[in-house]
């Protein structure tokens, strides 16, 4: 990594993971392939941001570890890339179980638990497909009924007009994400650690 750190893919350490490079990857890998619109590629940073955004949105006063989790996301793909699902499914169990040991290896060393509550994966999954939602039709070509189809209806009283961002752009609002959200939880209070609401 550009920080000197040194990961281990097949046993990553917590130790070993730097939000600096999590935003640097992300911020140059492009999402739908780099098959987008405008002069610069979507990236998977531009998108965790708003998933994060679209997460608390459907979820009034969702605490700010669930915000940071929305966010992190994708994070695993700052080495691994992003693969489109079907091909993913392709490669099978042993690509799954790399990319769930280093999630867990990501969550834990931002102070999340490993596996994410149900109620906190569905969301994100939720906001993950809104996402796509707005990205297909804005930015990769499709209908509004291929993208509902795919990812289903557009959030009630979410609309957001995408711009893909330069990397630094990217990377910038990215980690701006991550300090508001790890100062929230540094002053949030234990008792509220876990609320969902």
């Amino acid at each position: 990594m550009l920080s000197g750190r040194r990961l281990d893919l097949l046993d990553p350490s917590p130790l070993d993971i730097e939000i600096e490079d999590i935003a640097h990857g992300l911020a140059r890998v492009a999402r739908w392939n780099g098959q987008t619109l405008g002069p610069h590629a979507f990236s998977v940073a531009q998108h965790s941001v708003i998933v994060e955004e679209i997460a608390a949105a459907s979820a009034p006063g969702l605490a700010a570890r669930w915000r940071l989790a929305a966010l992190l996301h994708d994070a695993a793909e700052y080495v691994i890339g992003d693969m489109i699902s079907p091909f993913k499914s392709a490669l099978g169990y042993d690509y799954k179980r790399v990319e769930a040991r280093l999630e867990e290896a990501i969550h834990i060393r931002f102070g999340l638990p490993p596996r994410l509550p149900q109620e906190i994966k569905t969301l994100i999954k939720a906001s993950d497909h809104a996402s796509a939602h707005f990205e297909a039709v804005q930015l990769a070509g499709f209908t509004a009924e291929e993208a509902q189809r795919l990812f289903g209806p557009k959030p009630a009283g979410v609309d957001l007009v995408l711009t893909p961002l330069p990397a630094d752009a990217a990377q910038a609002r990215y980690l701006q994400r991550y300090e508001t959200l790890a100062n929230a939880l540094g002053s949030a209070s234990n008792d509220d650690a876990f609320d969902t609401e």
